[in-house]
């Protein structure tokens, strides 16, 4: 009792563990406070009796964060008895009241070799029920992305002139690297007319399986969509505003995509519709709607069973980005407007995604593309550009806008 916390925390792990036993450590349970995850990390290391025992301890003390508490779990099975660490799994992954440490104790599971670690892993899975255990499970069975070498490399800009969901099958399974797109507006643009808003989203379904085919294992899609409203067939009845964002969310995980984040794109106030005149001449409560000044980039990955990182070794790191970064995921952008199409996207917007989200020589799809702004830019940032457009009108003037594309 008379060391001091500077000299217990000071001396090498081999060290304490020689001169020290565990009632020893009791007597010091005030110090424990300041323990630190570097420090019970290092504790894990040494795999001896003691070094167990101590660490079996420290679980037991409370005022412990969660943090060092989690590396003590860690460290626990990263210890040698086998049976004694069976039994502390056994006995608290399902009392420890946080799925922090659970997912700790699962991991030791799913990383020993032995039939009653295996059962009990299946166990646990049973219990929970758990979409991060779930994964887990899928990552520790990971296996590589495709080499660039097992894949045909599109070297030209292509235009697919038709409807994606057919026209996409000429382009081989998992051969882009990258797309971005912002699809048709239900019922809102002279392009764009659905029977109904389900027949709606099972049209986006159908391309977004499209999309999952061809893209890379592992790589981004990005969506831009908006909520929008459809016209009142007179004034006596009300309009329909359409969550479209909300809805994307579900038919994305379906076609075969899992969330990252979302970016929201900023527009100047002045550039949108003004949707709060009749408040402003009222004041009337219930009568309000804010101007929409917004729009969603909702940035999703395929799925896949192997971290990012094996995507980003297969480029060299002269292909890094500049210093320049947008830190938020608020993206200050004026819109476009361009008389020959109602919804074109800004060229800021597409050097953005395109610098975040693709290397230089990757293949980049648009399966909506419209007037073909993102190809455009695809090109000038060194990118090869597939785009998919359906209407003639459009394609004829993606012709005209980008030299070479076939």
């Amino acid at each position: 009792m008379d060391r001091t916390i500077n000299t217990l925390f000071s001396q090498s792990p081999n060290d304490l563990f020689a001169q020290k036993n565990i009632s020893t450590y009791e007597n010091e349970t005030p110090s424990l406070k300041k323990l630190s995850v570097s420090y019970v990390k290092s504790l894990g290391l040494i795999k001896t009796p003691n070094n167990l025992n101590y660490l079996l301890m420290l679980y037991k003390k409370p005022d412990i964060s969660i943090d060092v508490k989690r590396e003590i779990v860690s460290s626990i099975g990263r210890q040698a008895d086998d049976t004694i660490i069976y039994n502390f799994i056994k006995e608290n992954v399902y009392t420890c009241n946080c799925m922090d440490l659970v997912y700790q104790m699962y991991r030791t599971c799913l990383y020993k070799n032995n039939s009653k670690f295996k059962y009990l892993e299946k166990e646990i899975e049973d219990h929970f029920n758990n979409e991060m255990i779930f994964k887990m499970k899928k990552y520790k069975k990971r296996s590589r992305p495709h080499s660039k070498k097992d894949l045909l490399k599109i070297s030209t800009p292509l235009l697919l002139e038709g409807d994606n969901t057919e026209t996409l099958q000429r382009i081989p399974e998992g051969s882009i690297n990258f797309i971005f797109t912002s699809p048709p507006y239900y019922n809102a643009r002279e392009y764009s007319d659905y029977t109904s808003y389900d027949h709606y989203l099972a049209k986006m379904k159908k391309s977004l399986l499209a999309c999952h085919r061809v893209l890379e294992d592992g790589r981004f899609i990005i969506i831009n969509v908006s909520p929008v409203i459809t016209k009142r067939p007179g004034r006596e009845f009300e309009s329909i505003r359409y969550p479209i964002h909300y809805d994307f969310h579900k038919i994305l995980k379906e076609a075969g995509f899992y969330f990252i984040d979302e970016i929201i794109w900023i527009k100047p106030e002045a550039s949108c519709p003004n949707r709060n005149g009749g408040y402003q001449q009222t004041k009337l409560p219930l009568s309000y709607k804010p101007n929409c000044i917004t729009e969603s980039l909702m940035v999703y990955r395929k799925n896949c069973d192997f971290l990012l990182d094996e995507n980003i070794k297969k480029y060299s790191k002269i292909l890094c980005n500049d210093d320049k970064i947008d830190s938020s995921n608020s993206w200050y952008i004026s819109p476009k407007y361009d008389k020959n199409h109602p919804a074109v996207f800004p060229e800021e917007l597409c050097e953005k995604v395109l610098k975040y989200y693709s290397f230089k020589r990757d293949v980049v799809l648009d399966p909506f593309a419209g007037s073909g702004t993102f190809g455009k830019v695809a090109l000038a940032m060194d990118r090869t550009p597939i785009l998919c457009e359906a209407n003639a009108r459009y394609c004829s003037l993606i012709r005209k806008n980008i030299n070479g594309i076939l």
